[in-house]
């Protein structure tokens, strides 16, 4: 189809749109009022009339006392959508987006509700774009399933100010061990769900990842702490564990063969990163996830040099040792 014909397509679409609406709109206009509106010849007009009544199976009729056209099933209206090219990327975009509900019971939920607004849409969609979804790959981590009942039942527990009994295995543990927990509010990390909570057992604030909880049932209501936010001690950027420590200033130098990739990023929200005259990058911030920083330090290998804090490069001269000893 040649470009030409593909503009007068999109055209008439929209011409169609409106002229649709202005037929719902019980004004009666008249045959002279629509081809001043659109600046179109009565020819025209008498082809959109006909592509009214053979595509989409209009009512169209005349009154010939309001010398006007009008629909005679009132609630009769075009199903047509216009997308443009943001809107059709947004589109091509939601299910992937999507991956950070992956093995969460809101995954089926949110398929469920996208193809109900599927069925919704009209057989028949104008795209105006040549945009195409498949141009497009997300890549997602691999990430842990949670139980269904645990998951909505601390949604539940967070609304009506419930606490929670659950079999928790932590991270290290082979076993799983009992909990009851006042909970708080649930976060969401990278597709990682924790819910953060006071805990019974050890007298304070806790994150328990929900991936690990089995067994939960909702108990008896607790007493609400509003300024709970001043016991979690977690960094949005970097981890969600509860460390009451003070953050320390991390100091990392970069080697000059991965510069780009770590200035063309925001890795912290209060990062402090530039180029050295040499080609390596400075980046420092301010977090009192020390553990966290030390896997995200890993995964650079001999790419990146801790300067700063002792504490930090002490955990990974460790843990380097560890790794010779296994290999």
């Amino acid at each position: 189809m040649s470009k030409i014909k593909v503009k007068e397509n999109k055209v008439q679409a929209l011409r169609l749109v409106q002229l649709d609406e202005m037929l719902r709109s019980g004004t009666y206009p008249s045959m002279k009022k629509i081809m001043k509106e659109f600046e179109i010849s009565r020819a025209t007009v008498n082809r959109d009339f006909e592509f009214l009544r053979d595509r989409y199976n209009a009512p169209l009729c005349y009154d010939s006392y309001k010398n006007g056209y009008y629909y005679s099933d009132p609630t009769f209206f075009i199903k047509s959508v216009m997308l443009s090219e943001g809107e059709l990327f947004s589109i091509s975009t939601i299910t992937p987006l999507l991956e950070q509900y992956k093995n969460t019971p809101l995954e089926n939920s949110f398929k469920n509700v996208l193809s109900k607004i599927s069925g919704m849409l009209p057989s028949e969609v104008q795209i105006d774009s040549g945009f195409i979804s498949n141009d497009i790959q997300f890549i997602s981590d691999p990430l842990p399933e949670i139980d269904e009942n645990v998951f909505y039942n601390i949604f539940q527990a967070i609304k009506q100010k419930k606490s929670l009994n659950f079999d928790y295995r932590s991270i290290s543990r082979t076993n799983y061990s009992e909990r009851t927990v006042d909970p708080y509010k649930v976060i969401c990390q990278k597709g990682n769900w924790y819910v953060a909570g006071f805990c019974h057992k050890h007298n304070d604030f806790r994150i328990y990842a929900l991936s690990r909880i089995k067994n939960l049932t909702v108990t008896e209501s607790f007493k609400f702490n509003k300024e709970y936010e001043k016991e979690l001690h977690i960094d949005e950027s970097f981890g969600v564990w509860n460390n009451n420590i003070e953050p320390k200033k991390i100091e990392l130098l970069f080697n000059s063969n991965i510069n780009t990739m770590i200035l063309e990023r925001t890795w912290h929200k209060n990062q402090e990163c530039h180029q050295n005259d040499d080609g390596t990058v400075y980046l420092s911030f301010y977090s009192n996830q020390i553990q966290e920083t030390l896997y995200w330090v890993l995964h650079f290998g001999a790419a990146v040099k801790v300067l700063n804090p002792p504490e930090l490069k002490e955990m990974l001269s460790a843990e380097i040792k560890k790794m010779i000893q296994i290999y």
